[in-house]
């Protein structure tokens, strides 16, 4: 296996002046070297040794570089260019049949020593995601917030959940299972993403959804999340917000699971949120992902991450990530459906699964931003998230990530000296369908209209639409 430099791009980097080209160069070595280091241990971990097998330059969970020239050239020239937006290369530029493909999986180097270290995962998503700066608005002096875009990590399978089924789904596809069940409120974004991951492998999908007593014997309509999964096809079991409280989501997936299986199906169950020990690889990789972005990027270094949190899986994952990792930024959640104290203590079960010997109040600060309580919006928060949108073209979904938000910049405005000066990384899950759930608050908050006045039409555009 041998890489090189070509005579042509050396003399890329020279036109850029001298400086910038052994500045550039080096972060070109720099990316070959991991590069060698990545694709020894993942040979080493590779079942079929004696096969040989091309790299891929795009693909960032390991960050292998193409052997052509023309994509050695393709990343040295984003090197060269600063890459404001701090993005490694284009998922337009992947190769074809990548997407949907099951890989060998070798861990981060850092993070190689944690439990059940997935072998293969699924490519579901479009990664890496964009890292830009963000401009919201009345921030502490010399504060900068950047923004991660998981919500751009697909269309109908978008969010954070991507990457925690993208290791769970490789699971069931091993223990060869023909259909998956999972648990969440009736706009579960989780739900609708694990309906889709399920169709894209050929597997068919049962969602236990919870809904108000007055409405869990009624259908429950097409709107949001539950419209791209029944469109999906999914099979909705609906229970109330009583009996899911009272029974809990592990034993009514169990409920569930044993019905099926006694019809001969082969059921795989995903907790609620993709969150247990396994699904937290998905935020840990996603930290290695981070970690290239800011390799590439070369410029930027950030204090603090900042997240949503619900089931716990995507912050235990940062959390791990950032401490083991070269990141070592503090992380920081806001808890959008439990008090501080119970998010530890499901956090602590995450990475005590992964046999990390860490505690989860030395690698976390969790903060309450559940407000009326969980997918429930007051019109203020409901509010921030439109005037967001408004300021800054960036749409929050408003269970997880726009109370994120709200909860972060009310502490900014509480506590501005804790936050001067530094520089945050927010991570946006996405969450965006929800909204659609929120019309009837929304309608009194969302943009003006009118009818348009006309003049008279002239007669060589009657009846024309174009």
């Amino acid at each position: 296996m041998a890489y090189c430099i070509s005579a042509d791009l050396v003399d890329d980097h020279l036109a850029m002046g001298e400086r910038q080209a052994i500045k550039c160069m080096k972060r070109f070595a720099v990316a070959i070297v991991q590069v060698l280091a990545e694709e020894y241990l993942r040979a080493a971990n590779d079942q079929d040794q004696d096969t040989a097998r091309p790299l891929d330059y795009n693909n960032a969970r390991g960050f292998s570089v193409c052997s052509s020239l023309a994509a050695a050239r393709r990343r040295s020239s984003d090197v060269a260019a600063g890459m404001s937006g701090v993005s490694a290369a284009s998922p337009g530029a992947a190769q074809i049949g990548d997407f949907l493909a099951k890989k060998p999986y070798v861990p981060p180097s850092w993070a190689s020593h944690l439990s059940l270290a997935p072998s293969h995962t699924f490519s579901l998503g479009v990664f890496p995601t964009p890292i830009h700066k963000w401009n919201l608005p009345n921030l502490p002096e010399g504060t900068e917030v950047w923004i991660k875009r998981d919500d751009l990590s697909g269309m109908q399978l978008s969010g954070n959940k991507v990457r925690k089924l993208e290791f769970l789904l490789s699971e069931a596809v091993a223990q060869g299972v023909d259909c998956v069940i999972t648990v969440g409120g009736i706009q579960s974004s989780h739900c609708r993403a694990t309906a889709v991951a399920a169709k894209y492998l050929n597997l068919d999908c049962y969602l236990i959804l919870s809904t108000s007593k007055h409405l869990v014997d009624k259908d429950p309509g097409l709107v949001g999340n539950l419209l791209v999964a029944r469109v999906l096809g999914a099979h909705i079991d609906l229970v109330s917000e009583e009996e899911y409280g009272k029974i809990g989501s592990v034993a009514l997936a169990d409920l569930l699971k044993k019905r099926l299986v006694e019809e001969g199906r082969k059921p795989y169950v995903i907790p609620v949120g993709g969150s247990n020990s396994l699904g937290t690889w998905g935020y840990v990789e996603a930290v290695r992902e981070i970690e290239q972005q800011i390799q590439l990027s070369g410029d930027v270094q950030f204090d603090d991450i900042v997240v949503a949190c619900g089931s716990g899986g995507t912050i235990a994952g940062i959390a791990l990530g950032s401490k083991l990792s070269s990141l070592k930024a503090k992380v920081h959640a806001f808890s959008v459906c439990d008090d501080p104290e119970y998010a530890y203590d499901c956090l602590q079960g995450l990475i005590d699964g992964l046999q990390s010997g860490l505690d989860s109040r030395d690698i976390v600060t969790i903060e309450d931003a559940k407000g009326l309580g969980y997918a429930m919006n007051t019109t203020e928060e409901l509010k921030f998230v439109k005037d967001i949108a408004v300021a800054t073209g960036i749409v929050l979904g408003p269970v997880n990530s726009g109370k994120g938000v709200y909860g972060l910049l009310k502490d900014m405005s509480s506590n501005p000296a804790k936050w001067q000066g530094r520089k945050v990384l927010f991570i946006h899950t996405g969450g965006l369908l929800a909204l659609y759930d929120k019309v009837d608050q929304l309608s009194s908050l969302a943009g003006d209209w009118r009818r348009m006045d006309l003049e008279e039409p002239r007669e060589d555009g009657t009846g024309k639409m174009f």
